[in-house]
Parts: structure tokens; sequence; C-alpha cells
């Protein structure tokens, strides 16, 4: 019984850490998506007022 308890409660903590994971992750790529963007236009913006 305490095994299959324990067993569970860390199946459970995985899980939950693979989604922050997983959520990290798709954060970082929209911020760094962003980013190069913001630099992208910076830089065409940067070309046109030469």
């Amino acid at each position: 019984m305490a095994d299959n308890y324990l067993e569970k409660k860390m199946e459970m903590l995985q899980e939950r850490k693979a989604k922050e994971q997983r959520a990290k992750q798709i954060a970082w790529k929209k911020r760094m998506e962003a980013y190069k963007k913001r630099l992208e236009e910076e830089k065409k913006a940067k070309e046109a007022s030469k």
C-alpha cells in the first residue's frame, strides 16, 4: 500500500515537472521569436533611414 502511494506521488511529481519544463520551453521560444522580430524591424528601420 505504501509503495503504491509513493509510486503514484513520484509519478505525479514527474508529470508536473515535465509540464512545467514544457511550458518554460514554449515561453522561451515565444520570447525569442518576438526578440528576433524586433531585431528585424529595427534593422529594416535603420536601413530605411539611410
